[in-house]
């Protein structure tokens, strides 16, 4: 465990939305990483759950409190769940021209390039980022595969790896170490298990104490994603969590109710090892909240208002716009 490296997760899939928000901070530096949060439009053919939209007002609440706390936020690539948008979102990012303000004002903002391996999507987000919400940082500076040194804190940004599969196209991210003294936390975002066996190999020669990490998207399965590469990002995750004494699994990998079935033997693993693999709740001494795996069963047993149903009836152009009534 680390003792002068003290990580909080303020946001993830078990404490109910879609990101891998983290308040990491050292004796030099306080850090926030990947200041963002989603909710998906559409699962199950159903919007999100008023639980859902209460999970997503708490977990903005926590990431502009600890913004303000923070020296450094970082971006790891450019989804909506790992960085906040400003424009005008109440279905999916609950955001306005306002928010991104509040979280990137007058800090140091490191991020992923928008110019060197980025899809089409990521680099249009990436241009917009440095337009809107990077203009009120007090310093944006593109990240990939350098070195930041905060008094004795050390930030060790990798060159880009695959978001998950090899040649995906869902693009490229950056990993970050973040190093005092002989501790180490290692921040592997969107990488899914890893699926590529050369993250997998990278994020083992880090050597980290800490590590925080997307599981695979088993929700997908058989969807987007074949069984073998799902397979391959299990067992990948397998290895890590032999090998290092604490992993934090979460985001893709807890969208599945089924979660726990499918890390069986990473858990196993870790525990045969004397290590620790937990969720980001778990990791908090919560308990797990899928709300988004947990949708459908959410409406049966909860089932809303009428002025949300009317809320969800409307367009989804228009439910952005509109704040849902809970």
């Amino acid at each position: 465990m680390l003792s002068r490296i003290k990580v909080l997760p303020l946001a993830a899939e078990s404490l109910g939305v879609r990101s891998m928000c983290t308040f990491v901070e050292t004796p030099s530096l306080r850090l926030l990483l990947d200041a963002g949060v989603s909710l998906a439009p559409n699962r199950f053919g159903l919007p999100p759950h008023p639980q859902e939209f209460g999970a997503i007002i708490r977990a903005r609440n926590k990431i502009t409190e600890f913004s303000e706390k923070a020296d450094v936020v970082t971006i790891s690539h450019y989804h909506f769940d790992h960085h906040t948008p400003s424009f005008e979102d109440w279905l999916c990012n609950w955001t306005d021209a306002e928010t991104a303000c509040q979280v990137y004002e007058g800090k140091t903002v490191l991020a992923k390039s928008p110019l060197v391996d980025v899809n089409a999507s990521q680099r249009r987000r990436g241009w917009i980022f440095e337009k809107t919400g990077g203009k009120h940082a007090r310093k944006l500076e593109y990240a990939d595969g350098k070195i930041f040194q905060f008094g004795d804190t050390k930030l060790k940004f990798s060159e880009p790896v695959f978001h998950g599969l090899q040649n995906t196209p869902l693009g490229w991210i950056i990993m970050i170490a973040v190093e005092y003294q002989t501790e180490k936390l290692l921040f592997a975002s969107d990488v899914q298990g890893p699926m590529y066996n050369d993250t997998m190999q990278q994020i083992l020669n880090d050597h980290p104490q800490l590590l925080i990490i997307s599981g695979p998207p088993t929700y997908l399965e058989g969807i987007y994603v074949n069984d073998q590469q799902i397979r391959q990002g299990l067992k990948n995750l397998e290895t890590l969590a032999e090998n290092i004494p604490v992993t934090i699994i979460d985001h893709h990998l807890l969208r599945s109710t089924r979660w726990r079935e499918s890390a069986e033997d990473i858990l196993e693993s870790a525990r045969k090892a004397g290590n620790k693999a937990v969720t980001a709740a778990e990791y908090l001494d919560r308990d797990n909240k899928l709300l988004e795996a947990n949708r459908k069963q959410l409406y049966e047993e909860d089932p809303p208002s009428r002025e949300f149903e009317k809320w969800s009836k409307l367009p989804q152009v228009k439910r952005r716009k509109i704040k849902p009534p809970i």
